[in-house]
């Protein structure tokens, strides 16, 4: 199960792996988190090359596992899970350093908590949509729409679709049905860059997209 974690607005990619009931993190979008670089598929090499060099058993035991790039593509992707992460933090000489380790720290207890009660996940999603000014009714209109969102990409993939691209390409079907526009030109439409469109949109759109 692939998703995004969001650290001071930096996106990180995720999964978590059933089986061993981990995390595993994409380690350059660690990097690039928290160094700031531009280029953080360098830094990482060059890190890399260091640490083994020095006989360093985390980089060893970092797995490689497919995610969607920035292009939308499944790529191979060097990942650690949150053990690995807490060691080569210490590689990387940061200030966020420290409020990173507390974030992987809650990343972990939330998970266990919600696979104990799944309804805390929803509290959560809520509590932070209040925060932002949402509405009540607004909320529920969108964790609906979360849930319907959900049933769909369960069913596209178990209809052989591929997350990414194909996904993309669907989603935006579904969208020019209701509205005219692709996903990236109703963006535009509303001012939108790295937001999520569907937190930007009204009752109305929201219901809509879900009848599409």
């Amino acid at each position: 199960m692939e998703n995004i974690k969001l650290f001071e607005s930096q996106k990180i990619r995720s999964l978590w792996d059933n089986e061993q009931e981990k995390w595993f993190f994409s380690i350059v979008d660690i990097i690039a988190a928290l160094t700031d670089s531009n280029n953080p598929q360098v830094y990482w090499r060059v890190l890399k090359k260091r640490l083994l060099a020095e006989g360093n058993e985390t980089v060893t035991n970092c797995n490689g596992l497919k995610m969607v790039a920035p292009d939308g593509k499944m790529r191979l992707t060097d990942v650690a899970d949150t053990e690995q992460l807490f060691r080569l933090i210490q590689s990387i000489p940061s200030p966020k350093a420290e409020p990173f380790k507390q974030w992987l720290a809650k990343i972990g207890y939330e998970r266990i908590e919600e696979s104990q009660d799944p309804e805390k996940a929803i509290d959560r999603a809520m509590e932070n949509y209040l925060k932002l000014g949402y509405s009540t009714a607004w909320i529920n209109q969108r964790l609906k729409s979360i849930e319907v969102r959900k049933e769909l990409t369960d069913e596209w993939e178990n209809r052989g679709v591929k997350k990414g691209q194909e996904f993309a390409s669907l989603t935006d079907i579904i969208t020019q049905a209701w509205s005219g526009n692709t996903v990236k030109q109703y963006k535009n439409l509303k001012g939108l860059k790295k937001e999520n469109l569907r937190d930007n949109m009204t009752n109305l759109e929201l219901v809509l997209n879900m009848l599409a």
